[in-house]
């Protein structure tokens, strides 16, 4: 996944140079969540602050497409949410993506006086992430890669595979623009994206046999699957895999457009076409 940041991090440096006379070039601040089996319903529980950067590409006054590399983190708990109390089960996890989105502005955005500078816009595209979900027992400060450890029997049965750290999401959500000073835009987004993944909380299926954990990998392991008292029996429902997770950007950006002299400079076309006419009078 860091390879997949990293080149796409260079395309977006590359495609802002060679597409300079309509791209933008900013930053994004805000917060990050998760919606899922220890969070099903409450948006913005437990947000964290996330930040990065975005190309965006301007066809015309109504149509974009935005190039983005977001990096936050995701958390939940049973006790937060106040969905299933005593099962007691909690997670905290990075997130970063890598995504691609293209952009419809309500009204046609323009950057001159006397013209429409603001549009509400909404966006749709595709999205690659990585996450890493982690946990902690009651006085320890150690945090745990839950993944790694196989809270629900990954790795101690033939049919649980371990999950997979990374995956693809689709991105859509509103928000708003605002053209000012010539050269900068500034706007304010809500973003969910759908995963088809059911792991960002560690969280899915069945309990393993508690026994077998503590033996076969150790305590700490057996009291990270379950912390409930008393223990479930093996086989009963931790998780809901029926349904998928979710997690979630809203922020602020503020972006800069590049500069490019032959599309600003109207005193440098007006010369050219003046010698090209010479020219050929000659």
């Amino acid at each position: 996944m860091k390879k997949i940041i990293a080149i796409g991090l260079m395309a977006l440096l590359s495609v802002g140079i060679t597409k300079a006379q309509h791209s933008e070039l900013g930053v994004f601040f805000g917060t990050s969540y998760y919606l899922g089996d220890l969070n099903p319903k409450k948006h913005f529980n437990k947000a964290n602050s996330a930040g990065g950067i975005l190309y965006r590409y301007n066809f015309d006054t109504r149509w974009a497409l935005k190039v983005s590399a977001l990096f936050g983190h995701i958390e939940g708990s049973d006790l937060a949410s106040g969905y299933n109390i005593d099962r007691n089960l909690s997670f905290r996890s990075p997130i970063s993506e890598i995504s691609t989105q293209v952009e419809f502005n309500f009204f046609n955005l323009y950057t001159q006086e006397g013209k429409n500078r603001i549009s509400p816009y909404m966006f749709l595209g595709i999205s690659a992430f990585s996450f890493n979900p982690r946990a902690q027992l009651p006085g320890d400060d150690h945090w745990y890669d839950l993944q790694a450890i196989g809270t629900e029997g990954q790795g101690l049965d033939e049919d649980k595979k371990y999950y997979s750290l990374s995956s693809v999401s689709m991105p859509f959500g509103v928000g708003a623009k605002v053209n000012f000073l010539k050269n900068f835009s500034f706007g304010i987004e809500w973003g969910m994206r759908k995963t088809w993944h059911d792991y960002l909380d560690d969280v899915s299926g069945t309990y393993h046999s508690n026994y077998e954990l503590a033996t076969r990998r150790s305590p700490d392991v057996a009291r990270l699957a379950d912390k409930s008292d008393p223990l479930n029996i093996e086989g009963s429902q931790r998780g809901n895999s029926r349904t998928k997770d979710w997690y979630n950007f809203t922020g602020v950006w503020l972006t800069f457009k590049l500069f490019d002299r032959t599309e600003s400079c109207g005193a440098y076309k007006k010369s050219t076409y003046r010698s090209n006419k010479i020219g050929r009078k000659k």
